[in-house]
């Protein structure tokens, strides 16, 4: 997985790589985690198969419970915070995917109440924006991977099954630099409550080139 951010965290050394790149005005540091490369064994070997996930897009979570259960995965669905830590009590999920940013909360908190439920669940954590703080918060609450939006349902599957002792192999189709420099820019512009002149400014970029990004659809 790749993160891009505008400053650098401290993280394990054994966990990641670290390498600055200059895109234009914007100083950005590429943190390729490490997450665990080959499948540890196939799902149809494990005996509890439940998978929770929880995502308020509901087309995505949809799609991606579809593709899980084709695979093997005994899927239940939540669309937010509430939902999904009644789910865990309910059932305790051997597998979860959560987003982190959710309508009415936060996806750690899920993370926390499976965590408290079953501390042998394996749980991948998906967000639209990848930054260190967060993800260095997803695995400490128990979280073994962190995946960037839109993950597909095999990375999905890679990252739930992956062998916790042997390293992974290079993405078969990473962000491309565009695509992270459009989410960086979309991201500051969001917590600049969208407003142009301010992001233009904290950016160190003109008005003008910054509009004609966002007026553009994201790179793939």
């Amino acid at each position: 997985m790749q993160v891009y951010i505008k400053r650098a965290f401290m993280l394990k050394m054994s966990q990641c790589k670290v390498k600055m790149y200059p895109w234009n005005n914007l100083e950005c540091f590429h943190i390729r985690f490490m997450p665990e490369a080959e499948v540890l064994k196939k799902i149809t070997e494990f005996e509890d198969k439940s998978l929770l996930i929880v995502d308020d897009d509901n087309p995505f979570r949809e799609r991606l419970a579809r593709a899980m259960e084709k695979k093997g995965f005994s899927v239940s669905q939540a669309e937010g915070v509430k939902i999904g830590i009644e789910s865990v009590k309910s059932k305790k999920p051997a597998f979860a995917v959560v987003d982190l940013r959710l309508n009415d909360g936060n996806g750690l908190e899920v993370v926390k109440e499976i965590q408290k439920n079953n501390s042998e669940s394996r749980i991948v954590m998906l967000t639209g924006y990848g930054n260190i703080p967060t993800a260095v918060a997803a695995i400490k609450e128990g979280a073994i991977d962190y995946l960037a939006k839109p993950a597909d349902a095999d990375d999905v599957e890679k990252a739930l099954l992956a062998d916790p002792n042997k390293k992974a192999a290079p993405p078969e189709n990473p962000m491309s630099a565009d695509r992270v420099k459009w989410e960086h820019i979309h991201r500051v512009f969001e917590l600049c409550n969208r407003n142009v002149s301010e992001t233009a400014r904290r950016l160190k970029m003109h008005r003008r080139t910054l509009q004609r990004i966002l007026s553009k659809r994201s790179p793939r």
